[in-house]
């Protein structure tokens, strides 16, 4: 048996010996790299997919607290920023490579999916990459070609590095978003998922820096994030950056102005707006939460808002004007909407302003008709009273 060739395997080396001197003349960049990747595609060749270990430093996270403390525990934010320490930086030519590689690999993975009568969308949701072996692990991928499966593999291997290469970024530029540890964390979540998408749209042609680019991705996904989660109740985008710009005219009228029409002369914001974003303007607090959030110790300090809320002097805990509306009154209304004969079957017949309840017999012998018409106005009459006003009344009230 004659043993099948090993696959052929070009490595990053190679790849930029072969894509540096296409990339003199970018205008053809793309459509001589199309040629190239043809090419290769019919020699079997495949790409190079390197360790992550490769792009880090050798000795593991740094981290000086242990020393001193063997023992310590690091936070999580603690440990990422250690091995974010230990990732090297790339400088402007690496960067320009890795991103030719990137766009040569997608160029290559196009041409699979164009071969395989696929889409894109049909493989990102069925490959996924593990960085540890450097394979796919999703079996549902296995209905895929195999040539497919393995351009997306080395294309994603490619974005990842550039990603992690710059997750530095997202610690620098999350500082100026960030006012709680746990906020911290998902904004850098947040950062980290952006610079995927500051890849894709990365122009290597501009001559930039790739952390030029990033940043306005890494800005923008963390104010969504702190305008979508920044609030108990969410307000819209707009509503929020009307409220930061007449937050600024207030400070600049010098003072508490709540008069919707001078915060919109001098913001240059519509009187409407204005009104809708001062009205938006409140926020929340727990019940559960003191007055002085961190402190140690007990006292009135640190008891909480449900705690001193309550008024005393008030009595019973419980009071009817508690209540958005009582059963009499609900009934009372809902009643109003049937006729006098309605309301005097009905009366008899549950007791409602009656010493009791009444019989259909009973009923039918005080109002001199027959049983069956009884039955007749007390159906007709409980179908009027299914309305939500009356089940907003009976509803607390009924046992779940």
């Amino acid at each position: 048996m004659v043993p099948s060739p090993l696959p052929l395997v070009r490595s990053h080396a190679s790849l930029d010996q072969a894509l540096d001197p296409l990339a003199a003349n970018p205008d053809t960049f793309q459509r001589r790299a199309k040629t190239l990747a043809r090419r290769w595609d019919r020699d079997g060749a495949s790409l190079e997919i390197r360790d992550p270990l490769e792009w880090r430093r050798e000795g593991g996270p740094r981290r000086s607290s242990s020393r001193n403390q063997p023992s310590a525990v690091f936070s999580i934010e603690e440990q990422l920023r250690a091995e974010i320490d230990q990732i090297e930086i790339m400088d402007r030519e690496s960067e320009a490579q890795l991103a030719r590689r990137i766009e040569f690999a997608r160029i290559r993975l196009d041409l699979a999916l164009e071969r395989s009568g696929l889409e894109e969308a049909d493989v990102s949701s069925r490959v996924r990459y593990d960085p540890s072996t450097h394979t796919d692990v999703d079996t549902v991928s296995d209905e895929l070609p195999e040539e497919v499966r393995r351009r997306w593999i080395e294309l994603h291997a490619m974005r990842r590095e550039l990603v992690e290469c710059n997750l530095y970024l997202a610690l620098i530029n999350v500082e100026r978003y960030a006012k709680r540890t746990s906020e911290r964390l998902d904004l850098i979540q947040e950062g980290s998922a952006a610079l995927f998408r500051a890849v894709d749209g990365f122009e290597w042609r501009r001559g930039l820096l790739f952390r030029t680019y990033a940043v306005h991705w890494l800005n923008q996904a963390f104010r969504s994030y702190l305008y979508n989660n920044g609030r108990t109740v969410r307000v819209p985008v707009y509503l929020q950056k009307a409220m930061k710009h007449v937050n600024l005219a207030k400070i600049r009228l010098g003072g508490r102005v709540s008069d919707a029409s001078v915060l919109s002369e001098e913001s240059g914001i519509k009187e409407s707006v204005v009104s809708m974003a001062l009205a938006a303007d409140r926020g929340t607090i727990s019940l559960d939460r003191g007055r002085s959030s961190g402190t140690a110790g007990g006292g009135d300090e640190n008891r909480g808002a449900v705690e001193w809320l309550p008024d005393d002097a008030a009595g019973d805990i419980y009071s009817l004007s508690m209540e958005d509306v009582s059963l009499e009154d609900g009934l009372s209304d809902a009643m109003e909407r049937l006729s006098d004969r309605e309301q005097q079957v009905l009366g008899l017949r549950f007791g409602l302003g009656e010493a009791r309840e009444h019989t259909l017999s009973e009923v039918a012998g005080q109002m001199d008709v027959s049983l069956e018409r009884i039955r007749q106005i007390q159906v007709r009459a409980i179908d009027k009273l299914r309305t939500p006003a009356l089940r907003k009344a009976v509803s607390p009230f009924l046992e779940a």
